[in-house]
């Protein structure tokens, strides 16, 4: 059956479930990738991602080669797609989390979790084993004396190489566009993952160990999360700082603030116009095409080739900057940034005051390393990102000319997979139905709300439930709790905002509450006073950015968005993960 599952009336590509490791879970997994996998998407990506992420789990020692040897790479125990959406196996990372020295395996749940009712743990065949206990104590021990991080600062330099060796797009013929997209990008980019992959695994294993000594020597796990505060650096957070400073220069400007009045469908388009006249819009493309150059890869379901990012659809960061630039001093991230550090600073100083030695030397040892593994977690997605974002170019250049010889829709190209290619290149027309039935079937997939959790089969599709059903809706004085992300307690008016590009009018002053959050929505952090989100766990990118931007924030608030209405006023505790009804917004006539 090759790449190709039943799922409701027609096939999707997935991977096969793990029998020994048979829990799944959305959990991380839908921040990387949101939206239904396309075929194209699944076959550049999956098996090399499997393959990293095998190598990645074996890092540490906590799981030992045996226990993965000779399962098929389709079978998902990293990670998989099913009913066309990524999974993380949640059975394998509790596996790993038992064998930690006075750990358990719901510990995984915290990392990658959050709230909700995830299936029970049994405990698997030889779930105990000395041998990799002793070698997780030796890999932490290992991690928390780092001082650098030279695989990530290797990838960096290869990455760049990579980039520089694409072809002009304008100029490549379709064999180097189709080259660039494949063989060049999958060349190295298990490699590029597994990277990303181990920094992120030793970034949470840190946290991990942090948390614990803050709880059982201070008292407090949570100053383990306000130590992570303000420590700058954080590449996830960078464009923030860089689209405050273009918000200021349109806030400065009557010229350039009229532009952006009359709306964002056009706005580049007319800028550039204008700067031929006008010497506030010629500075502004000035600094926003260096913008571009720095941060053109990232943008929504940035890891997916399919979707567009802001460097090949500028309006997605100029929807971005226009919410920014109504914003006031007081939201400035470089402002929060400093407030955050000095605060975290007094932490830390409070903490050490209060331990005695050796405690004291291993808090330090453990906080140092924790932060530069942090700032490595960002920086190794940010990394692996540009590359992806190299082949996007290529991709959708092919895509481009290969539509306009066939008379199809953009896009067409992502409804096949790798091994098609080629013949639909020499004859594109040939794949119309193929296409048409795919794109009816992606379509069925993207109207429902695929399960949170599974153990062992993926529930029906008729039974995953649809994004338009209605939930009980909150009422007044009605308290959601979710997680802890940001402490802090503001009140403001609800904005349910379910895409970055569509931010529904969110203002200064207004409650950020979104279904999950990754690098392209947190410029939305900075206008904000505070962001709830659906799901979530301490190492969430929700969690990361807010604490960068001093925001409060609460995760894991199990279907925020279906539940609060927008406009409702709220008041979010961060500190505590809660979220309480204030008003509810008048009712409209429908």
């Amino acid at each position: 059956m090759g790449p190709w599952k039943r799922i409701g009336d027609g096939e999707w590509v997935g991977t096969d479930a793990s029998e020994r490791f048979p829990i799944y879970t959305r959990g991380n997994a839908g921040e990387v990738y949101p939206e239904v996998y396309r075929p194209l998407s699944f076959s550049i990506a999956q098996e090399a991602g499997e393959r990293a992420m095998r190598r990645a789990i074996l890092t540490s020692g906590l799981i030992r080669p045996s226990e993965i040897e000779g399962i098929p790479l389709s079978t998902a125990i990293g990670s998989g797609v099913f009913g066309g959406y990524a999974y993380l196996n949640l059975s394998i990372q509790r596996l790993g989390a038992a064998r930690v020295p006075g750990g358990s395996a719901t510990d995984a749940d915290a990392s990658y979790l959050g709230a909700g009712d995830p299936p029970p743990h049994v405990p698997l065949p030889g779930e105990r084993n000395i041998r990799a206990s002793l070698a997780g104590m030796r890999y932490v021990w290992k991690i928390s004396g780092a001082g650098s991080l030279p695989r990530l600062e290797q990838a960096q330099r290869e990455v760049e190489a990579y980039l520089a060796g694409l072809p002009d797009v304008s100029e490549a013929s379709d064999a180097d566009l189709r080259d660039a997209t494949f063989d060049d990008l999958l060349e190295q980019f298990a490699e590029w993952f597994e990277m990303h992959l181990v920094v992120s695994f030793g970034a949470g294993a840190l946290m991990s160990l942090l948390t614990s000594i803050c709880d059982k020597q201070l008292g407090d796990a949570t100053i383990a999360v306000r130590l992570m505060s303000g420590i700058g650096d954080i590449d996830s957070a960078a464009p923030s700082s860089a689209m405050w400073s273009l918000g200021r220069r349109i806030r400065s400007s009557a010229s350039l603030s009229a532009e952006f009045d009359r709306g964002i469908p056009g706005i580049w388009e007319r800028i550039q116009v204008a700067a031929a006249h006008d010497a506030d819009a010629a500075e502004f493309v000035e600094e926003f095409r260096a913008f571009i150059e720095r941060f053109g890869a990232r943008g929504p379901n940035e890891w997916d080739t399919a979707f567009d990012t802001w460097e090949t659809d500028p309006e997605l960061a100029l929807t971005l900057i226009d919410r920014m630039r109504l914003t006031d001093e007081s939201h400035a991230p470089d402002t929060q940034r400093a407030r955050l550090a000095a605060e975290a600073a007094e932490l830390e100083a409070d903490a050490l005051a209060r331990l005695r030695w050796p405690a004291r030397r291993l808090f330090m040892r453990v906080l140092r390393s924790a932060r530069l593994h942090m700032q490595g977690r960002e920086r190794a997605k940010t990394t692996v990102v540009r590359a992806i974002h190299g082949a996007r170019l290529s991709a959708q250049e092919l895509d481009r000319r290969l539509v306009a010889r066939s008379g199809g829709t953009r896009g067409d190209l992502w409804y096949l997979i790798e091994p098609e290619v080629d013949a639909y290149a020499a004859d594109p027309s040939s794949f119309a139905e193929v296409i048409a039935e795919r794109r009816r079937v992606h379509a069925e997939l993207a109207e429902r709300i695929p399960p949170f959790y599974f153990e062992g089969e993926l529930p029906p599709l008729e039974e995953w439930e649809l994004r338009t059903d209605v939930l009980e809706r909150v009422s007044v004085g009605d308290t959601i709790t979710g997680l802890p992300g940001c402490a802090g307690i503001a009140r403001g008016r609800a904005r349910i905002v379910t895409d970055p590009g569509d931010p529904r009018g969110l203002e200064p002053g207004d409650v950020l509450v979104a279904p999950l959050t990754d690098p392209s929505w947190t410029p939305l952090f900075v206008p904000a006073d505070a962001v709830v989100v659906d799901v979530g766990a301490v190492m969430s990118h929700a969690v990361i950015v807010s604490r960068e931007l001093g925001i409060p924030c609460a995760v894991s608030v199990l279907n925020a968005t279906r539940r609060i209405p927008d406009g409702a006023i709220i008041e979010v505790d961060g500190g505590a993960g809660t979220v309480t009804i204030i008003e509810l917004p008048a009712p409209t006539d429908s």
